[in-house]
């Protein structure tokens, strides 16, 4: 019995993996100098959890004035912002930091460090450089600064 005559008995079909890809390529949310207006806790969370997603620095504003900027590796949501908290590395490489979503009063999105950085341009880049005749080139990543 095929997937087809399966399907039209009632029973399930197995899923068709080309049909499985959900983003297309390059239709990843640009968040790269984003700065939320964090006007409610809501709007706030939100912000956190793209922080979290983000593959670059954010810069966190606290309601005291200090700064902090670096890479949000961990959140923890709490049922009040008292109770929630974000840990970065900061880029100054001092130690991993912890601050509280209540201290937050603004937030702001730095360079997307993996932007255009994909396999496939890594290969577009090395074609065009053979291309150009350059010698002794191979499909190595480049520095992230």
């Amino acid at each position: 019995m095929t997937g087809r005559e399966a399907g039209h008995r009632g029973e399930p079909q197995a899923p068709n993996p080309d049909t499985l890809e959900v983003v297309e390529r390059g239709a990843r949310e640009q968040l790269e100098g984003w700065v939320p207006e964090l006007a409610d806790e809501n709007e706030l969370r939100e912000a956190l959890e793209r922080a979290f997603d983000y593959r670059g620095d954010v810069q966190i504003t606290r309601k005291d004035g200090s700064k902090i900027e670096g890479f949000v590796f961990d959140r923890r949501s709490g049922p009040t912002l008292a109770d929630s908290f974000v840990r970065l590395l900061p880029k100054d490489g001092t130690a991993k930091t912890s601050v509280g979503y209540a201290d937050i009063a603004a937030l702001s999105f730095g360079r997307d460090m993996a932007a255009g950085k994909s396999w496939e341009a890594w290969v577009r880049q090395y074609w065009e450089r053979k291309a150009a005749g350059e010698k002794g080139i191979s499909l190595q990543p480049e520095k992230l600064e």
